[in-house]
């Protein structure tokens, strides 16, 4: 798959390989090695009589306000938060397109780039990873380490005048016309996106949507990545989530919960 997206989780799986030859005979570690006890799933489907509530847009917050509630290093136990992307993740809006422009919006996440005409908005990154004990022992019988990479990039973006409504309207309706997939293009790269699928997110915030793009990665091959949005008043925070383990497989697995809700928290 060539597009800026999967470049991306090329570096990241260059990074897990090293770190799996690393760990070959080391155990999970303390700290990051959470069990699926230890994790709060990121997707929660709303009632039924919550899918359509929205609460008043409130006052756009500026470049000032954002830095300050954007997420930070002290908002989380485990990972990396870097407070500017790499030059390999960031993409201006104009760089990108699709055949289909109400997909349009949903690349917009995937890339970190706001919704529509925001009154400001700021970008961050996280990268963590988790250890297990691997089934699989190495070549002299010794013990094995999975290491499970992720990946998020984040926006968050403050809106006058019902801005952050629409831009969530708009994502919604993405979802539903999308659904059978749609081609995008991020600067030279292009992406081919099978299918997409949406769920309504509302474990905090006034609305909230996680999605999953089924991505084409050469091949018969396919992967997965995932995207939240969740409003906050007049502010909307977007996550582009990948896991390394999905992307190669296409396997389903859990966006790393408590840094969305870390950074939505901090929304008030």
């Amino acid at each position: 798959m060539s597009s800026t997206a999967v470049r991306r989780t090329a570096l990241a799986a260059s990074a897990a390989a090293l770190a799996l030859l690393a760990t070959a005979c080391g155990g999970s570690s303390d700290d990051d090695g959470a069990t699926g006890d230890d994790k709060a799933k990121a997707e929660q489907s709303a009632p039924a009589g919550d899918a359509g509530r929205s609460a008043p847009a409130g006052k756009a917050l500026t470049a000032a306000e954002l830095e300050k509630v954007a997420l930070a290093q002290a908002d989380v136990k485990n990972g990396e938060v870097a407070t500017e992307l790499s030059a390999d993740d960031q993409v201006a809006k104009s760089e990108i397109a699709t055949d289909d422009k109400a997909c349009l919006p949903l690349v917009h996440v995937q890339g970190a780039v706001a919704q529509g005409e925001p009154a400001a908005d700021v970008q961050r990154s996280w990268q963590g990873q988790t250890e297990s004990p691997s089934e699989s022992k190495g070549p002299d019988g010794q013990d094995m380490t999975d290491v499970d990479v992720n990946k998020i990039l984040l926006n968050v973006a403050s809106y006058a005048d019902g801005g952050a409504e629409q831009a969530m309207a708009g994502l919604k309706t993405a979802v539903e016309k999308c659904a059978g997939g749609f081609e995008a293009t991020v600067g030279s790269d292009k992406m081919q996106v099978t299918k997409v699928s949406g769920v309504d997110r509302l474990k905090a915030g006034d609305e909230g949507l996680t999605v999953s793009l089924g991505v084409a990665t050469g091949g018969d091959g396919g992967g997965l990545m995932k995207l939240v949005v969740v409003r906050k008043g007049a502010t909307l925070a977007t996550f582009s989530v990948v896991n390394l383990s999905a992307m190669m497989t296409g396997a389903d697995f859990e966006v790393p919960s408590d840094v969305v809700d870390a950074q939505v928290a901090k929304l008030g």
